[in-house]
Parts: C-alpha cells; structure tokens; sequence
C-alpha cells in the first residue's frame, strides 16, 4: 500500500499520539550497539552510529546524550515522497516554541520533542489537524 501524498489529507489525519517514556538520541562507536539493545532508531554517520532508545536503556549502559525527549508518532501512513508534512509539523511548533527532530519511517513520521514540552507539543499537534 502506497502513502498518502495529499498535505491536507495528511494533516487532517495525522492523529498524533504521544508515547509513553523518554527517549534520548545517543551517539555511540562502531560496532558498539549490544546484543540485548533494540533501538528504536539507528542512523550510521561519519562521526558514528546515532542510536535513539528508551533513556532508562543508555543510563544502564552509561551512554552520554544531551537531549531527553518525549516520542510522538503522526499515525498517518505519509509517503516517503510527500511534500510539506515535515515543514508543517515544524513550523507549527516552531511557533510554540518547541524544538523538535522528526524521523520518518516506511509508515509514519515521528517527532521527538523535549520531555517538558510533550503535552503542550501533543495539544499543538492535534490543533493543526484541525486547520
């Protein structure tokens, strides 16, 4: 099944939920990543492997990270193609005055606020599916 490439339909549709948990962005060296661990995200840079996982996984492995966050999903399936879902999402809490990554997946886009905002980025987020 393909995904949706229609911004308005995207946006009118995105039901974001919010997950519960923190989750911390962790940079680690090569090869690094135990058996045990299931990132959630895993993207290989030049300067290393970026993991995203649960925080309470990294502080048991004692991995350093800067950024705690609160995980919330658009379950809406965006084609990877799709043109201003990423813009709108951001811009909307750029107004707020929220910092956000977006990752987007096969299915979904899913955007990583700071922990102190994950409510008031939830009440954003469900106001522009509104608009």
């Amino acid at each position: 099944m393909d995904g949706e490439t229609d911004l308005t339909k995207l946006l009118r549709e995105m039901n974001p939920e919010l997950h519960a948990g923190e989750f911390v962005f962790c940079s680690i060296e090569a090869n690094a990543l135990p058996e045990t661990i299931e990132p959630l995200g895993l993207f290989r840079e030049q300067e290393g492997p970026t993991v995203i996982l649960p925080k309470a996984q990294a502080d048991e492995l004692g991995w350093r990270y800067s950024f705690v966050g609160a995980w919330i999903t658009l379950n809406v399936h965006s084609a990877l193609e799709a043109v201003g879902l990423t813009a709108a999402v951001s811009q909307a809490l750029t107004c707020a005055d929220i910092s956000c990554n977006v990752v987007a997946a096969y299915y979904h886009d899913h955007v990583f606020v700071p922990s102190k905002d994950a409510a008031r980025a939830l009440e954003v987020l469900q106001s522009l599916t509104r608009t």
